[in-house]
């Protein structure tokens, strides 16, 4: 195509349009019009064009002032429609959404981890075609799927390995077994790696450029940015610190060898409340524990307080011993805490884990927990599957903080999608 040919300059605007559209929510021709930089005329020419082929739609008018109520535009939904789905041991927890973002129904359902490959995937497929129900669709009607899972993939043989909390899902082709059971595009992606995601789109990494994040948890996971890209390596493991061996360097003894153990254990929750009650501190989980040592720290010069400080400056150290080899070979500009434990934790626990650090590493990198609410798994593989699909229809590439590139087995684009 000649460059600065009038269909090259429509299909620019349009897609200008559109990003607008999708960035902004409902606008008025005059607010789009300043958005892309085109004319009154260009503008009502290019609205009128995109309602035509289905793209737009009137949606309501702005009222305010004086004058007439303004016309507002929107993307139209039904173009296309997502799934987002956090598979966890516990259950999957899915988000139907239309290609404009918005959500048409949230849905969770119990489905055991256990069970032989065909069980576990017939058992997916009912969740998902009833998260669909919900809606008002169809799985026909879903364009791309976005799953969210313990564990890596690898990405020559789309087999799950290292989560053994989910055997069900393991020794086979994941992502071109659930793409075949569903009728529809599938990636498989990290589900430590979809928070990170969402942490640069709208959590404490919107403007790091690299950071490290650990997901203290019902598991331990880890994701690493670089220069906004996550990091996955050559078979997908990369950010699986759970299965690092380090050494216990807490004071109090809780029986885990000198020797040390997997990093994954010795900040599991099991073992986070064996340190709590170490110092005298009950509770039934190690986010619990955490809490209530964040509280005995506010009482001032008490037992209680001592007994709180010494449990979280403990666990501290835990944390720190993990993450510390991380953050000397990347030296990121971001520790960030996630997961129920982490959180807990807060700004007490950032400042202990940061003090260690400095004791440990050369890099003075801050430490900081997530401020994301809600389900933060599903709202990046939510974020995945929009941008896959906005792609495809509108051939939007714009980078939201560079979701991972899809590709197909066979390369050309069609069929299973697998995160490379």
């Amino acid at each position: 195509m000649r460059a600065g040919s009038p269909r090259l300059l429509r299909e620019i605007n349009d897609r200008a349009a559109i990003d607008a559209l999708l960035r902004d929510g409902p606008l008025t021709r005059s607010e789009l019009e300043y958005a892309i930089g085109l004319s009154k005329p260009a503008t009502a020419q290019l609205l009128a064009r995109l309602e035509e082929e289905g793209v737009v739609v009137r949606e309501g008018l702005r009222g305010g002032g004086r004058g007439p109520r303004a016309q507002l535009w929107a993307v139209k939904g039904a173009v296309a429609h997502v799934a987002a789905i956090d598979l966890t041991p516990r259950g999957v927890d899915i988000a139907i959404a239309d290609i404009s973002g918005g959500v048409l129904t949230e849905y969770r359902q119990a489905v055991p981890p256990r069970g032989t490959a065909d069980e576990v995937l017939t058992n997916f497929r009912h969740a998902t075609a009833a998260a669909c129900e919900a809606a008002g669709l169809t799985l026909k009607d879903l364009r791309h799927v976005v799953v969210g899972t313990p564990g890596a993939i690898n990405p020559r043989t789309g087999h799950l390995w290292f989560a053994p909390h989910l055997p069900g899902w393991e020794g086979f082709d994941m992502p071109g077994r659930i793409s075949t059971e569903l009728g529809v595009p599938v990636t498989i992606e990290n589900d430590v790696n979809l928070v990170a995601l969402e942490e640069m789109i709208a959590g404490q990494a919107t403007a790091a450029r690299s950071f490290v994040m650990v997901w203290l948890d019902h598991g331990i996971g880890g994701a690493i940015v670089v220069d906004r890209k996550l990091l996955r390596g050559a078979t997908g493991g990369a950010g699986e610190i759970d299965w690092m061996h380090v050494p216990d360097r807490a004071s109090a003894d809780t029986g885990i060898p000198a020797t040390g153990t997997r990093f994954g254990d010795l900040v599991s929750s099991p073992n986070v409340v064996k340190l709590a009650k170490a110092y005298g501190i009950a509770a039934r989980n190690g986010w619990t524990a955490v809490t209530k040592a964040v509280g005995m720290m506010a009482e001032k010069e008490t037992s209680e307080q001592q007994q709180g400080e010494q449990f979280l400056t403990d666990l501290a150290r835990r944390v720190a011993t993990g993450v510390a080899g991380v953050v000397s070979v990347v030296d990121p500009e971001l520790v960030l805490l996630c997961g129920k434990t982490g959180l807990a934790g807060g700004e007490t626990l950032c400042r202990l884990i940061s003090a260690e650090l400095r004791d440990m590493v050369v890099p003075r990198t801050p430490v900081a927990f997530s401020a994301l609410a809600g389900n933060a798994v599903r709202a990046g593989a939510l974020h995945s599957a929009l941008a896959v699909v906005r792609e495809q229809v509108f051939g939007l590439t714009g980078d939201i903080t560079e979701p991972s590139r899809q590709l197909d087995a066979s390369g050309d684009g069609d069929g299973v999608q697998i995160v490379t």
